[in-house]
């Protein structure tokens, strides 16, 4: 791959985490630079005009040229590599289940996570706590279509671990962190966190 590429993220972050955990299962090396996104450290003249104009992180670099958003990065890395299926049908399966955690889970599931644990129910404004119940009950019925799925599949996406099972398996299995849901009532999805956690190289969140 060249030059080491460089993982521009707020290492508390899921979608930071799907990336590392993306090159942890490959045995790919990764230089990590971390941002304080609470104080503002990705919001900066400089961080605009050199990492990402939209202001976020994850940020993948490689070179001189940098890849945002998280899923994107993820598979820059995995490409070729046996967390993509081979089989037409499994990789747009695997795409499916990407653009689910997206649109259906991290919205909900990642957003209370943060609302909860890093800004607090109580300074939360009046729209976010109108945005709560509804919040919580997309992020259950993301969570219910999972475990639906898992109780008669192994994996989300093929017969294998892929990237559809990293890019959900980061913020759902720290689910419990708002308070707002339990891993218990989805006992498919607790037992595919275990086969997660059980690949050859994982890495934990806080590692």
């Amino acid at each position: 791959m060249g030059d080491v590429p460089i993982l521009h993220e707020y290492a508390a972050s899921g979608n930071c985490y799907k990336i590392r955990l993306t090159a942890a299962l490959l045995g790919t090396p990764i230089e990590r630079r971390e941002y304080d996104i609470m104080a503002g450290e990705t919001r900066t003249a400089e961080f605009l005009a050199n990492v990402n104009a939209n202001g976020r992180i994850p940020v993948l670099q490689v070179g001189d040229r940098f890849l945002p958003e998280s899923n994107a990065a993820c598979f820059w890395l995995a490409d070729g590599t046996h967390l993509v299926p081979y089989d037409r049908f499994e990789r747009a399966d695997m795409l499916h289940w990407m653009f689910f955690e997206q649109y259906n889970h991290e919205p909900n599931v990642a957003t209370l996570r943060f609302w909860m644990k890093w800004i607090g129910e109580a300074n939360l404004s009046d729209a976010q706590r109108l945005q709560l119940p509804l919040k919580q009950a997309a992020g259950a019925a993301a969570l219910k279509l999972m475990d639906e799925h898992l109780s008669a599949h192994d994996w989300l996406a093929g017969h294998d671990l892929s990237l559809a099972d990293i890019a959900l398996y980061a913020y759902t299995h720290v689910a419990e962190d708002s308070g707002r849901f339990a891993l218990a009532d989805y006992p498919a999805v607790q037992s595919w966190i275990v086969r997660v956690e059980a690949e050859p190289g994982f890495v934990a969140m806080g590692a």
